[in-house]
């Protein structure tokens, strides 16, 4: 059961990225306006990392490859995008203060579920379990 659980638990959280990934593909340019916007360097290279991270992680996450450490480094990507994207602690109290706060601690929970995927793994029903692969294959 715990196994099965798991399979969904990582489409679950894995789909928002899936999804915000392509979608930041179909258009970097307004990617790398948004990155541009706070101040951050070198807005065209982050842009299309973000869109391969989001994307390629999120599908990494679903089929279960290597999920420890793509768990991990979506955990940081979604430290480093509250931090610079959902500062509400900059913002005067009103709509956009709790609209960005609750986007903060949305990605504080998605932080939350990445690091328990990271110390869980990806469970049985994965490229990393051993339901797909036999031992002497592991890495």
């Amino acid at each position: 059961m715990n196994d099965t659980i798991l399979a969904i638990g990582r489409v679950l959280i894995a789909m928002i990225f899936v999804s915000s990934g392509v979608e930041k593909f179909m258009d970097l340019g307004v990617t790398a306006s948004a990155i541009s916007s706070k101040g951050l360097p070198f807005t065209n290279v982050l842009a299309v990392l973000t869109a391969i991270l989001e994307a390629g992680g999120g599908l990494l996450i679903i089929i279960g490859w290597q999920t420890r450490l793509v768990a991990l480094l979506l955990a940081i990507f979604c430290a480093v995008a509250a931090y610079f994207f959902h500062d509400f602690w900059h913002q005067p109290l009103g709509p956009q203060h709790v609209n960005n706060m609750v986007h903060f601690m949305k990605n504080v929970s998605m932080i939350g579920g990445f690091l328990m995927l990271c110390a869980a793994g990806a469970g049985r029903y994965s490229l990393d379990g051993p339901c797909i692969r036999p031992e002497y294959l592991r890495t």
